[in-house]
């Protein structure tokens, strides 16, 4: 009977520490989640998750989140995305030889030039900036270089220095993102501006006289391309109503020349119908018309001679 006691109580006490033991499996678990199954993502942030080291998935709403299994199994890399940075190249007033060796580039006239510029970036994709490169540093400088002095190298120093700066940046800015989509870098550039373009020392003062002079002929063709824009407006109204009265003239000598061809063309069939009613009535109304306008003396039917005639009014008129 005792025996059979002790039993029991042998089962007992291996029951319970087999519980104890799962308890304590169980505590070390939900501390072990408690501790390293979860991460927080703040606004602009991403969570790469890598499962034993293996790439898995990328998480990107923020917030809360649970991982499938915790830390080591499955670790997360958080990632600022969609925030713009800057990196700034060259400096051409530095004084350290090697720096200033760095701004110089090539232009396609065989010039030279110190060009400081500026990149604006971000990274787009998560996962390829953080495991697709070594240095994601160094590809956005090496590259930033070797993108600007390609496209410096297809302009004249003329186009650099002055005009066409705006576009060599939005080029460059193309060929750049060119570049490091080939390295798969997961940047994306938002724009590449050049800050200070200098020509070398020893020829400073000689360029400096020649964008002056662009400059005064630049402003020259300003001032003669506005004088033209307000001239030519008044010429062309001008010479549109000299047209437009030309053509009114024309219209009205048209109108009246066919005005008296039907009056003659009228007279004309008037006359066909009756030569001799037609013949006097014109004779009628041209001597009405000449008439007026003529000096009449009358002399008396019968009379031998004509008396001596004063003519008072052309005397009078005379007189006045």
């Amino acid at each position: 009977m005792a025996r059979t006691d002790v039993s029991e109580d042998r089962k007992v006490g291996r029951l319970l520490g087999r519980l104890l033991l799962l308890a304590l499996l169980v505590g070390a678990a939900g501390a072990w989640w408690a501790v390293a199954g979860w991460f927080v993502l703040n606004p602009g942030e991403v969570a790469v998750i890598l499962r034993f080291g293996e790439y898995s998935r990328t998480v990107t709403t923020e917030g809360f989140h649970l991982k499938v299994v915790p830390s080591p199994v499955e670790i997360q890399e958080i990632v600022n995305i969609g925030v713009s940075q800057r990196r700034e190249f060259g400096d051409v007033d530095a004084t350290d030889p090697e720096v200033l060796a760095q701004t110089a580039m090539q232009t396609s006239d065989n010039n030279i030039v110190h060009v400081e510029f500026m990149v604006q970036y971000k990274v787009g994709k998560a996962f390829e900036s953080r495991y697709r490169v070594a240095d994601l540093e160094e590809i956005l400088r090496d590259s930033a270089q070797a993108a600007m002095r390609e496209v410096i190298g297809r302009n004249t120093i003329d186009g650099v220095l002055t005009e066409k700066r705006g576009a060599i940046g939005q080029e460059a800015a193309d060929l750049l993102q060119e570049i490091l989509d080939s390295y798969d870098s997961g940047l994306w550039v938002g724009s590449v501006e050049l800050q200070n373009v200098q020509p070398p020392e020893s020829v400073r003062d000689a360029f400096d006289d020649v964008i002056a002079a662009n400059q005064d002929r630049n402003r020259k063709v300003n001032e003669a391309e506005g004088y033209a824009n307000e001239v030519l407006p008044h010429a062309r109204a001008e010479a549109t109503e000299v047209v437009q009265q030309a053509l009114a003239y024309r219209d009205s000598k048209i109108a009246a020349a066919r005005g008296e061809t039907e009056r003659f063309l009228a007279l004309l069939r008037e006359y066909e119908k009756a030569p001799e009613i037609t013949r006097k009535r014109l004779y009628l109304e041209t001597m009405e018309e000449i008439l007026p306008d003529v000096e009449k003396v009358i002399i008396e039917p019968g009379t031998a001679s004509v008396l001596p005639y004063l003519p008072l009014g052309a005397a009078k008129g005379g007189a006045d």
